[in-house]
């Protein structure tokens, strides 16, 4: 990755000595920080959120994005406490951008700022623009899927109870003159002829209760959302989605995969039982890729992977981890906002963070 070692050569050698010149001593968490902040490039996507002229002028919304990068890579649970740390912390606070700590604005102003760069979906644009800029040219070994639970702030969302179903369908061929009614399309078949954004679109995104199995086989529930993210090689998110926590895992993967397949060049799909369906193992051959998914057992037409593949398959622990991090490390578990757009902005400030430090831990 040559563009990212050039980067990595100049903040360490150029930009390091330069800022502890003007400030205290630079501690690891604040290098992270500058790393992070020099790789999102954050200036050419802040366009949108200037002043047009009308009303109040907005404080500065760069200042504002760097904070909330900041409150991503230390892992703060609310503003508040990023508002608290910035006003002790004279590194930090002229970091982002205010030299006194007079001029730290409001938590009301940091709530604006957030519902403004959610709509804009400013962290995701930083994130897919820093993802294409380093793989640009280079080949991914392999992409591994998954999805994690996140727990929501809000009232879940309540289905509508299913009439029940009456048998409409005789067996045997039909009458002369009869029409049959055919069942509707499935989802997955419908997503293979579809776009990125029509099938990103198509997703359920809004709050309710998942369900799931743990290793020993009892099931928990959760109300919120289901976070599905692919992962590179090295533990580097490259795709991330964000539906409700009912969707089934298989629905999101053609999407991720799409997403993906976009962003960066790459051999293998990697995938646990639960994506085990024919329409996403022909989507990835069709795109140039290889499936390898551990085979749903219950199925009547399940083969085992071969020795290759079982070696292969391991390495789908990337996207484990990758989850495991962005809820240890860098907002995960405190997910204190209401709504699809904000919970996403949320979680991709810290998707940002991570990445940014998982691809310059690579130079190390």
């Amino acid at each position: 990755m040559p563009i990212l070692f050039s980067l990595w050569h100049s903040i360490q050698q150029r930009l390091f000595p330069h800022l502890e010149k003007e400030l205290e001593p630079l501690t690891k968490k604040e290098q992270e920080f500058v790393r992070v902040v020099e790789l999102a490039a954050i200036d050419k996507f802040l366009v949108p959120y200037g002043w047009v002229g009308n009303g109040r002028k907005p404080k500065d919304r760069k200042a504002l994005a760097l904070a909330f990068i900041a409150k991503a890579v230390w892992n703060f649970p609310t503003t508040q406490a990023l508002i608290d740390y910035l006003k002790v912390s004279r590194n930090i606070r002229r970091l982002c951008g205010w030299e006194y700590v007079s001029s730290i604005p409001s938590e009301s102003t940091f709530s604006r700022a957030f519902e403004e760069f959610s709509v804009g979906q400013l962290p995701s644009l930083m994130h897919e623009t820093m993802v294409r800029k380093c793989f640009k040219g280079k080949i991914v070994g392999h992409i591994s899927h998954d999805s994690t639970a996140i727990e929501g702030r809000e009232k879940p969302l309540k289905k509508p109870k299913a009439e029940p179903q009456t048998k409409t369908k005789k067996r045997g061929r039909p009458k002369k003159g009869e029409e049959r009614v055919e069942k509707p399309e499935k989802r997955l078949d419908q997503q293979i002829d579809r776009s990125l954004q029509e099938n990103i679109s198509e997703l359920p995104n809004q709050c309710d209760v998942g369900g799931k199995s743990n290793s020993k086989g009892h099931q928990s529930f959760w109300p919120g959302f289901k976070f599905h993210i692919g992962g590179a090689d090295g533990d580097i998110p490259i795709s991330t989605l964000l539906t409700s926590a009912s969707l089934h895992y298989s629905q999101a993967a053609i999407p991720l995969m799409q997403m993906s397949h976009e962003r960066v060049q790459y051999l293998y799909d990697l995938c646990d039982a639960a994506y085990d369906a024919p329409e996403i193992k022909a989507f990835s051959y069709d795109n140039g890729h290889v499936p390898i998914i551990d085979p749903n057992m219950r199925r009547k037409d399940a083969v085992p992977l071969d020795p290759a593949q079982v070696v292969r398959f391991r390495e789908r622990s990337t996207v484990e981890r990758i989850n495991s991090n962005l809820k240890d490390n860098y907002g995960g578990r405190f997910v204190r906002v209401r709504g699809a757009a904000k919970v996403m902005a949320h979680l991709m400030f810290g998707i940002v963070a991570l990445t940014a430090n998982q691809l310059f831990r690579l130079l190390e």
